[in-house]
């Protein structure tokens, strides 16, 4: 431009040919997630995990009621990607015969931990679907790629769809299940002299239920929208309360907020933390944030900064205005929210603690 000559950036032939390798996988991207949706829906992992021994290919077709062959297909996909172990037999002929991995772990439809749910949320038709209009969403300023999907926002849909609202909530109670026993194994003292939990957007109570499991001291409130709270089952120690964080939240010593906050734009979230700290002692309350940091140069977050860019594009496909943000932004947000103070803490999850002080 401006009369200055453009200069077109050469590779070379080594470089031409890996990008002609890696290309490939973003064709067939897609494979991963639906065969892995598919090896949950047949129950692989759970049947895997009953057994005491590796299992032939013939009697996992047989405890599955699967076809030997399209099964062989499966797991030989799998197994390559390291998610099932392929043996074999040391009988005349060798069999072959699969044992379960810790990423197949993850992958049962029930179990402690296991993400199994979520992985059937994300790659569910109505979460797909928003993929489909990202590059509108791009295009005009304020849309959403969810609503261009739906007509409705991911909020109201499940409102008005009960078995899209309880994959939602099930794929919730999964990863609490994962990352709550990192907090409380690596934090506990944040819980420390807290005797009234309010846990905002807490679903079906399975967060509260491990957390006063493991500080039986405090009083669990379990706060989230009408429609959610209809469904919950009442635990000891803990209270279920419809509301809307928008409006007001139940009163406490402190709360607790985990995976919320990234679902809104920087002005909700103000809304919603400025009524977070109306709602706690301005002497000792705190607010306690589980969320994703994008710090990409800070060595602890390497590993999972990936993780975290690609929640920031689940974002922006589900969302109108949510997104994943950097220290700066969240200070930027807890700042405008009127705390005096806040720290954050790295925990080996993929999210940091924020912890917020009015």
């Amino acid at each position: 431009m401006g009369g200055q000559s453009q200069t077109k950036t050469k590779f070379t032939k080594e470089e031409e040919a890996q990008a002609e390798i890696d290309v490939w996988k973003y064709v067939f991207g897609f494979t991963d997630m639906a065969i892995v949706k598919c090896a949950i829906e047949l129950g692989i992992a759970d049947v895997l995990e009953t057994q005491d021994e590796p299992v032939t290919l013939e009697d996992l077709s047989s405890l599955l009621g699967c076809h030997t062959s399209p099964l062989h297909r499966i797991m030989r996909f799998l197994t390559n990607r390291g998610i099932f172990k392929e043996d074999v037999t040391t009988e005349e002929g060798g069999h072959i015969c699969y044992t379960q991995t810790p990423m197949s772990r993850l992958l049962r439809r029930g179990g402690d931990k296991s993400l199994g749910a979520f992985i059937l949320l994300e790659s569910s038709p109505p979460m797909l679907a928003p993929w489909h209009e990202l590059s509108s969403r791009v295009m005009i300023k304020g849309s959403s790629a969810f609503e261009g999907a739906h007509g409705e926002d991911v909020w109201t849909y499940a409102a008005n769809n009960p078995t899209h609202s309880k994959l939602i909530n099930d794929a919730m109670s999964s990863h609490a299940r994962i990352s709550v026993p990192v907090i409380i194994e690596h934090c506990p003292e944040v819980f420390e002299g807290v005797n009234s939990l309010v846990d905002v957007g807490g679903g079906d109570g399975t967060t509260l239920q491990m957390l006063v499991k493991a500080f039986p001291w405090i009083h669990g409130i379990n706060f989230d929208l009408p429609h959610v709270i209809s469904t919950t089952t009442n635990y000891e120690g803990l209270e279920n309360v419809g509301g809307d964080m928008f409006v007001s939240i139940p009163k406490a010593d402190a709360i607790y907020i985990m995976w919320v906050l990234h679902d809104w734009g920087d002005d909700e979230c103000i809304r919603i933390l400025k009524n977070c700290r109306e709602s706690i002692p301005k002497d000792t309350g705190k607010v306690i944030m589980a969320e994703a940091v994008i710090d990409l140069e800070e060595e602890k977050c390497k590993q999972l900064a990936n993780v975290s860019l690609m929640l920031d594009m689940v974002m922006l496909a589900h969302t109108t205005n949510g997104k994943e943000r950097t220290t700066k932004e969240w200070a930027s947000i807890l700042n405008a929210a009127g705390f005096s103070s806040y720290t954050f803490k790295r925990i080996q999850a993929v999210q940091s603690l924020i912890i917020a002080y009015p």
